[in-house]
């Protein structure tokens, strides 16, 4: 089962064009990222955290002064670490947000390529939330036991992490209630254990 976008939902509808000229400025995104509107309340973490990945640590850098001029708050300053090099911002919108780059030392100018786009779920358990996507037909392509599972879902890859791991990664409390406001345009449709809604009917042929 493939992923073909995400759906960030905000507020208002006035928020829409900002929030889609925020993405393709700043992040230069393409279809893979929708904007919509959801009127469901929502607080603290929404449970889930986009992650860019790129070639090279100096277009990490260019994405967070792109993004911190274009009004997103810095979570976590980039930086080496274990895994590369990278860090953590939160959109205008409030959606938070990976950027990194496997390499900690690039030897090239930035692309502005990105190279992997991966959407990072938190969960309550993941061992089940495995067995449950793979239920769904989604194909596990790396598994860490019950600290992190990734799997083959086309354009955006999908991964797994509990909850409060994931908010420990990227800079934010772990408590959070209401909406995700996230919606997955998959193929198929359903909801996952932890309220994450995959929808068919946003898929465009």
């Amino acid at each position: 089962m493939n992923i073909h976008s995400i759906t960030i939902e905000v507020a208002d509808n006035e928020d829409v064009a900002a929030t889609e000229h925020f993405y393709q400025d700043a992040f230069g995104l393409d279809d893979r990222i929708r904007v919509g509107v959801s009127s469901t309340s929502t607080s603290g973490f929404r449970g889930f955290a986009p992650s860019l990945i790129f070639t090279q640590p100096a277009d990490v850098d260019v994405l967070f002064h792109k993004a911190i001029s274009g009004g997103a708050e810095v979570l976590k300053p980039v930086a080496k670490s274990l895994w590369g090099y990278g860090g953590s911002l939160r959109a205008a919108d409030g959606t938070v947000w990976q950027i990194a780059s496997a390499s900690k030392t690039g030897d090239g100018r930035p692309t502005g390529t990105i190279e992997k786009l991966v959407l990072l779920l938190g969960v309550e358990d993941v061992k089940a939330s495995k067995r449950f996507y793979e239920e769904q037909g989604v194909k596990v392509s790396k598994s860490y036991g019950s600290k992190y599972v990734e799997f083959d879902s086309g354009r955006i890859a999908l991964a797994l992490y509990k909850s409060a791991n994931l908010a420990k990664q990227v800079g934010v409390p772990p408590e959070g209630e209401g909406s995700h406001r996230l919606t997955v345009n998959a193929d198929g449709t359903f909801t996952d254990p932890d309220g994450f809604a995959w929808d068919l009917s946003a898929v465009v042929a």
